[in-house]
C-alpha cells in the first residue's frame, strides 16, 4: 500500500489521487484506521451508480471494505431478506466499482458467520464452504461468504490484488449499541446502563452457556492496516484471539465496568444461538508471532468509558 497521496500525471492534468478510502469508516473498525476518505452510508452503496461515482469521485488506490448492514441475534433472526438483499448488494458493488475505477489493494470484511454449522473445530480458513451456516443467521452469511467468492473470481480473471478478512466477534466504541439489532456486547452493554440507569433487573437472553471468541477494534485495526501492506494471498485470512469466553463470563465482566449493583435475569426462554464456534489463528500468528491483543478486560472497560462518555451521540 502507497502510505502518501500520490500525483498522477494524466497529460497535462494531474490529479491527486487518494490513498486509502474506508467504507463505513466512521464505524467500529473503520473509525481505528487511518485513511485519507470514509464514507458511512451503507444504504447508499446498495446503489451500484451511487457506488460507481463515489469511485469515480474520489479514485482511492486502496480500499478497505468495511460497511455492512450488521445486527446480532435477533436483528438476524427477524430481518433475514434485509439482511440478505442489502449485504450482498453492498458487497457486489464496492468489490465491482474496486475493479472499474482501478483499485490497487482491496481488503474486503467478511465474518465468522460464514463458516457452516456443522464442521469440525477449530475453524480454519480452509472450512468456509463445507457446509450451510447457522439457521438464525444463513442470508447473512451467505452475502458476506459471496464477497469471498467474488474476490476469489477476481483475482483469477483480472490478477487483482484484492484479500478478504475474516475477524471473529469485534467490539468496541464507536459500535452500533441497538439493544434490538446490536451485536451481543454493545447490547448488552447499553441493556446494563439503562438497568443501572433505571434501577431496573439487568435482562439477559439465553442462558450464558454459550461460547464466543471477541477481539477488541483497535487491534482490528492495526492488524487491517498490517494486511493493506503485506498479506496478498487468496485465502482469506482469520483475526482472531482464538480465546472463548462464555456470554455470562462476559456479562460478568460488563456488570464489574459498569458498576451494576442489581439483579441480572437470564431469560433461558429466548434463543441462545450457536453454542460455539471457536477458530484458529495459526496462520495470522505465523505472520505476527509476536502481536499483543487487548484482553477483553481492558477492552470492555474503554468500551464502557467510552459509552458512558458519548452516550448522547452514540449510535443506538
Amino acid at each position: 500500500m502507497k502510505s502518501n497521496m500520490e500525483i498522477l500525471d494524466i497529460g497535462e492534468v494531474h490529479i491527486k489521487r487518494p490513498t486509502l478510502l474506508v467504507t463505513g469508516g466512521r464505524g467500529l473498525v473503520g473509525s481505528q484506521i487511518s485513511s485519507d476518505i470514509k464514507t458511512n452510508s451503507s444504504k447508499d452503496l446498495r446503489n451500484s451508480q451511487i457506488c460507481d461515482d463515489l469511485f469515480f469521485k474520489e479514485k482511492p488506490l486502496n480500499v478497505v471494505h468495511c460497511a455492512a448492514r450488521v445486527g446480532g441475534l435477533g436483528g438476524n433472526m427477524s430481518m433475514k431478506g434485509e439482511f440478505f438483499y442489502d449485504n450482498i448488494m453492498i458487497n457486489t458493488n464496492v468489490i465491482e466499482s474496486c475493479r472499474k475505477y482501478g483499485v490497487e489493494k482491496l481488503v474486503c470484511f467478511l465474518s465468522t458467520c460464514v463458516f457452516p454449522d456443522d464442521v469440525e473445530y477449530p475453524l480454519t480458513e480452509k472450512k468456509i464452504h463445507l457446509g450451510e451456516p447457522h439457521n438464525s443467521n444463513y442470508p447473512y452469511a451467505y452475502a458476506k461468504r459471496m464477497a469471498e467468492v467474488q474476490i476469489r473470481a477476481y483475482r483469477e480473471q483480472y490478477g487483482l490484488n484484492y484479500v478478504s478478512v475474516i475477524p471473529t466477534n469485534i467490539y468496541g466504541p464507536h459500535d452500533n449499541f441497538s439493544i434490538e439489532n446490536g451485536h451481543v456486547i454493545p447490547s448488552l452493554i447499553h441493556k446494563c446502563y439503562l438497568a443501572k440507569k433505571n434501577n431496573t433487573p439487568f435482562m439477559v437472553w439465553g442462558s450464558g452457556k454459550p461460547l464466543r471468541e471477541f477481539i477488541y477494534s483497535k487491534d482490528v485495526g492495526t492488524l487491517t492496516e498490517w494486511v493493506l501492506e503485506n498479506y496478498d494471498e487468496e485465502e482469506a485470512l482469520i483475526l482472531s484471539t482464538s480465546e472463548e469466553i462464555s456470554i455470562k463470563d462476559v456479562v460478568n465482566l460488563i456488570v464489574k465496568h459498569m458498576e451494576f449493583k442489581g439483579e441480572v435475569i437470564w431469560q433461558t426462554d429466548k434463543p441462545d444461538g450457536q453454542f460455539r464456534k471457536p477458530s484458529d489463528n495459526t496462520k495470522l500468528l505465523s505472520y505476527l508471532p509476536n502481536f499483543k491483543f487487548t484482553s477483553l478486560d481492558v477492552g470492555l472497560k474503554e468500551t464502557i468509558d467510552w459509552f458512558n462518555e458519548n452516550y448522547k451521540i452514540a449510535r443506538k
